[in-house]
């Protein structure tokens, strides 16, 4: 992802289906506030835009969740693992197998190049059954549910060994 990408990542941010599970960034100085410290390299996640047939239809990120102390204790998570979060921005790609593609694909290609990286976990709210689904099918399984202190809200440890 790059600065020119922040316009449209704003835009998806303010659809209802992305918004609904993502954290709320109305403005597009939050958008930049929030992007730009991993676009300039000073923030340890990175970020990507996925293609469609060159089209851009949603995000994704990774990190190696040590980087992250309080996520990494609340999960349980030791060194190698690495952590992985999506969203299709264009509603029209959703409910049709996409994600579980992207991020099959994703995970194969990107946060698994990483020869350290052993497994890899994500912690979709135990009410997104869509992002689920994907995670499901995408070779994921729910190893438990937490309350995530940032929204307060359940959601499923999911996670896929290398």
């Amino acid at each position: 992802m790059t600065r020119d990408d922040l316009r449209l990542v704003h835009d998806w941010h303010q659809r209802p289906h992305v918004a609904r599970w993502w954290t709320e960034r109305k403005t597009f100085e939050e958008v930049e506030e929030h992007y730009l410290p991993t676009i300039e390299g000073t923030e340890p996640t990175d970020h990507y835009i996925a293609l469609l047939d060159g089209e851009p239809i949603g995000l994704l990120q990774t990190y190696a969740v040590s980087a992250y102390p309080d996520y990494a204790v609340l999960i349980d998570a030791g060194e190698g693992v690495a952590g992985v979060d999506l969203f299709i921005g264009e509603e029209a790609w959703t409910g049709r197998g996409i994600g579980t593609e992207m991020l099959r694909q994703f995970v194969d290609e990107i946060v698994f190049a990483d020869p350290a990286t052993i497994a890899c976990v994500a912690d979709p709210d135990v009410q997104n059954l869509a992002s689920l689904r994907a995670f499901e099918k995408a070779g994921f399984g729910v190893v438990r549910e937490l309350i995530d202190p940032s929204d307060g809200q359940l959601h499923a440890l999911v996670r896929r060994e290398r």
